[in-house]
């Protein structure tokens, strides 16, 4: 293009004269334009044709210029066929976006832009409007060749006319489209957003949400930033990925060789897209480990966890200065108390020996002063009756009577001791029946004792309360309102609440040993009588029995009661057993001491013991589990009728 240097209306950048491609990426969409359109060359080449400062030679040099350079991005229609059995990766694929002159935009370009860039192109390189190009070949075969070129070159525009205007072919021949993959490494703190903010405004065309958010800089809020991480590690890409070794689907033989393509495809395609995912998981990690504001989160975190650590353990360590402290006050207390009640004790026991020092004073001086009188035998006064009144009387009376008898002689002193010893006496007697009165009052007076005293005594607990308080135990747990109260209404002894505790912590804490209970038991048990056993013999019964008239004969005089051999020999089959074994009503028979023999060993083997029966039937002899169990239960009934009835 030769222009006048000062007719050049419009400007240009140093690559639009070079005439090298111009490259423009973007994270936004494509803005359309609506009536305006931008002046190029053709606009140029107009305004000087109308102005007459270029002539049509020169035109259509620069037309041929033009021809000559677009025919550079446009390879022969052959070469750019796609039929065949595997899409070759040799071959060089045209720039459908230089076809249609929309290289400035590229994928930026609007559906409106490319139809109408095409509808341009497509008339300016129709064929009918190059037959002045076939005009100036001189020959038949350059003339073909020519057309040939043409027509191919028109066929390229309408090829990628048809894959710019299809959203799916645009969307893959755009992902195959050059792009920069390059991911950045390493940077210098400073330079963080220059290296990482390209890189990621150039990988946002490929997301499927276009509302891409910015890097932001230095100063953006920790909300953005997060938001900016979380959606790139949500990344979501609608580039496709067509391998060069993809097999084309319209050259398949048959429908399984289709579906066996397919699936070597597909895998191609996942393999790539995972390559992909792992590109863009590398960046973001990258620009995180260096992000500067991350980092001073991060830093600001651990300092904060820090604080809280040293925190908690000051707090911790005043906590147990504080426990030592007050462990120490309570310490010197108690040491102070101990000090004191200490200090109490030796004075009281000053005060004791002195006291008792005292009193063997007046003592020996009671001695001295009665010698004469002992001496004498005067009112039959003895040593005996001295004796009796130091040890009964206390220092001041022991006092009065030595200041009384004092400066007095003979019957004097012997009626000072006399009448000592008779108000003594009286004193004794009265005491006596002020204590009998006491033990031997009124039911009245005994009620109208308060609790409180008789609960001052400690009362030792028997063997049926230590039972009833076990089962209290157990049958109101844990839990249970005003439990103590509750057990203490269930013993029924007017034990206080106290007496229970003390006793469920000291006496129930002591369980026996159920494994050698029975053995303590069988060690522990008195001799009993000798009691019929079921093996006894007939021999024996009857030996046995034949004592037994004749004792009742001595002791009733003269009752008439037959023998019991008679009453042996005499007997049916039904009285007893062939064995000799005593019949039901005489098992029946309980002697007072089986009955104090099963209350024990039901005592000695509580309800929870493993063969319970079994254990207390062996511990009675001549009785079975039955008849232990039907005894058990006519006590048990006694025992309750008798507690209505009172």
């Amino acid at each position: 293009m030769t222009v006048q240097a000062n007719l050049r209306l419009l400007t240009y950048s140093q690559e639009i004269i070079d005439g090298q491609p111009i490259y423009v990426s973007s994270n936004s969409l494509p803005v359309k334009a609506l009536n305006y359109e931008p002046a190029g060359h053709a606009f140029h080449d107009v305004v000087l044709k109308l102005l007459g400062y270029e002539d049509n030679e020169v035109s259509d040099d620069n037309e041929q210029t033009a021809e000559d350079a677009e025919r550079k991005y446009a390879p022969s229609f052959d070469s750019y066929s796609s039929k065949g059995k595997k899409k070759s990766g040799g071959s060089t694929q045209q720039d459908h976006y230089a076809l249609l002159g929309l290289s400035h935009l590229r994928y930026l370009a609007t559906e409106e832009q490319i139809r109408k860039s095409y509808r341009e192109t497509a008339l300016k390189y129709h064929p009918d409007k190059q037959a002045a190009l076939l005009l100036a070949e001189e020959t038949e075969a350059a003339k073909q060749a020519k057309k040939d070129e043409i027509e191919s070159h028109f066929k390229s525009i309408q090829e990628a006319y048809e894959v710019l205007i299809d959203p799916v072919k645009r969307r893959i021949y755009d992902s195959t489209d050059e792009f920069d993959d390059e991911i950045p490494t390493d940077c210098a703190v400073q330079d963080f957003f220059t290296v990482f903010g390209p890189a990621f405004m150039r990988n946002g065309r490929w997301s499927v949400n276009q509302s891409v958010p910015s890097l932001g800089d230095d100063k953006t809020p920790l909300k953005e930033v997060d938001d900016f991480y979380n959606f790139w590690y949500t990344f979501k890409s609608w580039r496709e990925f067509p391998h060069a070794d993809e097999f084309d689907l319209e050259q398949a033989e048959s429908r399984d060789h289709k579906r066996w393509m397919e699936r070597q495809n597909a895998k191609l395609t996942e393999k790539a897209r995972k390559e992909e995912n792992a590109r863009i998981r590398t960046l973001v990690d990258n620009a995180y480990k260096r992000d500067p504001r991350i980092q001073r989160r991060k830093e600001e975190e651990k300092a904060e966890k820090q604080r809280k650590k040293e925190a908690k353990f000051l707090a911790k360590k005043l906590q147990e200065e504080e426990a030592i402290r007050l462990a120490e006050e309570e310490k010197r207390r108690k040491e102070e108390e101990e000090k004191r009640a200490a200090q109490v004790a030796q004075q009281q026991k000053k005060v004791k020996e002195k006291e008792k020092k005292l009193l063997r004073k007046e003592r020996s001086r009671l001695r001295t002063l009665s010698g004469p009188v002992i001496s004498q035998s005067l009112l039959d006064l003895s040593e005996e009756n001295v004796e009796n009144l130091c040890s009964s009387l206390d220092i001041e009376q022991l006092r009065n009577i030595c200041d009384k008898m004092e400066g007095k002689t003979g019957m004097e002193l012997a009626k000072v001791l006399w009448d000592a010893q008779e108000s003594s006496h009286s004193d004794r007697k009265h005491q006596e029946c002020n204590k009998t009165a006491q033990q031997n009052g009124s039911t009245a007076a005994n009620v109208t004792i308060p609790l409180s005293n008789l609960q001052k005594k400690e009362r030792p607990w028997s063997k049926d309360e230590i039972e009833l308080l076990r089962k209290g135990v157990l049958k109101y747990p844990k839990g249970t309102s005003r439990r103590w109260e509750v057990i203490s209404d269930y013993i029924g002894t007017q034990r206080s609440v106290e007496e229970i505790l003390k006793a469920t912590k000291t006496i129930l804490l002591q369980k026996p040993d159920s494994a050698k209970a029975f053995d303590s038991f069988l060690e522990k048990r008195k001799p009993a009588q000798a009691i019929a056993s079921p093996l006894s013999t007939r021999e024996e019964l009857v030996g046995v029995s034949s004592k037994k008239p004749e004792d009742n004969v001595a002791i009733n005089g003269n009752l008439d009661v037959p023998s019991v051999g008679q009453n042996v020999n005499n007997q049916t089959p039904s009285d007893s057993s062939a064995n000799g074994i005593p019949s039901t009503s005489e098992q029946d028979d309980w002697s007072a001491i089986q009955e104090r023999a099963l209350v024990q060993a039901l005592k000695t083997f509580p309800k929870e013991t493993s063969q319970r029966w079994e254990r207390v039937a062996a511990a009675i002899p001549g009785k079975t589990v039955n008849q232990c169990k039907k005894k058990f239960t006519s006590m048990k009934e006694s025992f309750r009728n008798k507690k209505n009835a009172a």
